[in-house]
Formats: structure tokens, C-alpha cells, sequence
């Protein structure tokens, strides 16, 4: 048997050797590279992993690395929906984003790296992942950070923990299961669950007008978080949901009854950008799904009924 260290070793010698050969090599890291016969090969970095690849008269065929055929795919649209919740925040003078399921802090990081310079308020109930979250928050005087999750009640519940940033309320599915193999060892912890409507006045103190969005990332816990809402709900002129159209966790709902609830309370759909797929067959997992109430808009009246 050839160990995977052995293979890597071939791997390198024959990218060293194909340049002598009049084969251009652009090497992208471990496991992945870019060959041409001609010259004229460029490839620029456009996320952790995926590349955009191009050359004058070149023919160039991508050695697919760890994130599969898709790996541009995921990078282009995660780029398309950061700039999207930016005009989408901007349009709507967004002044208070509630992010809940913040994990270490990346999405509030995003927004700012986007240009909003309004309200974060931040909810992770895990507590490894809160404390680098308020690490990130710590310069930010706007950026506000709860060490709790959100749901339908105020309780006390179980977490399953371990599977780095898919922690979860929910145990995993047999899809899940059969999809990622870190679901196969889990840890629990008690966390903190508060409602939406019991924490926005906090929240919002000192705001003016608040115009707040809602911001879910709860591995299949969403609806909960929305739930928690209650009356309330009224208040957000955006929001944006992580929505399964295939299930990873158990009693999670499936997208279009997701999407049905979110519309049942006044938003509509302004875009749907892929997060995951399998790469065996192209199906997407999970959607970011952005959306909005037309007739909160700054100044219009908002589209005919």
C-alpha cells in the first residue's frame, strides 16, 4: 500500500520534471496544481480554496484539490452574497444587525470588511467559539456580543459540540451522518437559549430608529430562532437564513417550508446563493437565502400588490 506521504512525493517530482518537458505548471498547494502546454498561465487566488485559472492560448486543466469541482463555485458565490447583504443593508439604512449563530465572529468581520458601519449584535452559545468571538469584537465599539443561543423559549438545552462550525441543537441525520464523519464523535455541553422579541430592546438601546436585520446561521435550528421573534418580527426589514434542500440534521425543516414561514411574516425572496454541494453530483446542500420587505424601503412606497 502507498501511503499518502509517498504520493505526495511523486506528486512534487512530477510537477518539478514537467517544466523540462515545455509544460507550464502554476503549483496551487497541497494536492492541487495547474498545467498548460503553452505559456501565458496565470491563476489567482479567489478563496481558501479555488483559484481562477486563465492564459493566453492556453489549455489548462485543473488537478481538482480538496473542495472538489465546485471549489469556484462556492468561492464566487460566497463573494456574491457578502456584496449582495451589503448593497441589500445600504439600500434598506440597516442600523442594527442581529447575527445569530456567530460562531468565532467571521460574519460580523465580513460586514465590516463590506463597508456597514452600523450595530452588530452577536449570539454564539458555545463557549470555546464566544471567546474568540469577543476577541474579534473587542476593538469594535458598535460590535455587541451575547454568550447565549436564540430559539422558540427561554431554556437550558443540550449542544452538540465537536463538529467545529456545524455545532448543533439538532443530532445529525442519516444524510448528515453519511456526509460528514465528524458527526460520528460529538460531545455535549448546557447552553443558554433566549428568545428574539426578549433581547431586542437591549439590543437596540440607544438607536434612534432602529431599522434591524436578522442574520440566522443555527445549523437547522433557524425557524426556532425566528419563532422567538414573535410580534416583533414586524420590526426587521431584511433577513437572511441558512435553508436546507438537503437535510443535515434531524427535525430541521426543509427549505421550502422555510422560505414559506419567512414569506408568511411580509419577506420576500432577493437572492439565493449555494453555501455546500456534493461533489459527486452537483445537488446543493444548503442555500443562503437573503430577503426583505419591498415596502420597507427608505422613501418608496414599495411594488403593487
Amino acid at each position: 500500500m502507498i501511503s499518502l506521504a509517498a504520493m505526495a512525493t511523486v506528486f512534487r517530482k512530477l510537477l518539478g520534471a514537467l517544466p523540462r518537458m515545455g509544460v507550464q505548471v502554476v503549483d496551487l498547494g497541497p494536492g492541487a496544481a495547474v498545467i498548460a502546454r503553452r505559456g501565458g498561465l496565470s491563476a489567482r487566488k479567489v478563496g481558501a480554496d479555488a483559484w481562477m485559472v486563465g492564459g493566453r492560448r492556453a489549455t489548462a486543466a485543473p488537478v481538482v484539490g480538496r473542495q472538489g469541482p465546485w471549489g469556484l463555485d462556492k468561492a464566487t458565490a460566497s463573494r456574491l452574497c457578502a456584496r449582495h447583504v451589503a448593497g441589500l443593508l445600504a439600500r434598506y439604512e440597516v442600523n442594527c444587525v442581529f447575527d445569530v449563530g456567530a460562531n468565532k465572529g467571521q460574519y460580523g468581520k465580513q460586514l465590516r470588511k463590506q463597508g456597514y458601519r452600523g450595530r452588530i449584535v452577536s449570539f454564539e452559545p458555545v463557549p470555546d467559539s464566544c471567546e474568540r468571538l469577543r476577541a474579534a469584537a473587542e476593538q469594535d465599539p458598535d460590535w455587541r456580543v451575547y454568550a447565549c443561543g436564540l430559539g422558540r423559549k427561554a431554556s437550558t438545552e443540550q449542544m452538540h459540540l465537536g463538529w467545529k462550525t456545524m455545532n448543533s441543537l439538532l443530532k445529525p441525520s442519516d444524510y448528515g451522518q453519511r456526509r460528514y464523519r465528524r458527526f460520528a464523535d460529538t460531545s455535549t455541553a448546557e447552553v443558554r437559549i433566549r428568545r428574539l422579541d426578549e433581547v431586542m430592546d437591549e439590543a437596540m438601546a440607544g438607536l434612534a430608529d432602529p431599522r434591524p436585520y436578522l442574520k440566522m446561521d443555527t445549523q437547522g435550528f433557524d425557524l426556532e430562532v425566528f419563532a422567538g421573534g414573535g410580534e416583533r418580527l414586524g420590526e426587521f426589514v431584511g433577513m437572511q437564513s441558512e435553508v436546507a434542500a438537503l437535510r443535515l440534521y434531524e427535525g430541521s425543516p426543509r427549505m421550502t417550508d422555510a422560505i414559506a414561514a419567512y414569506e408568511q411574516e411580509g419577506f420576500e425572496v432577493t437572492g439565493m446563493y449555494p453555501v455546500t454541494r456534493e461533489d459527486t453530483t452537483g445537488r446543493v446542500v444548503e442555500f443562503d437565502c437573503v430577503m426583505a420587505r419591498a415596502y420597507a424601503v427608505p422613501g418608496e412606497d414599495g411594488p403593487a400588490a
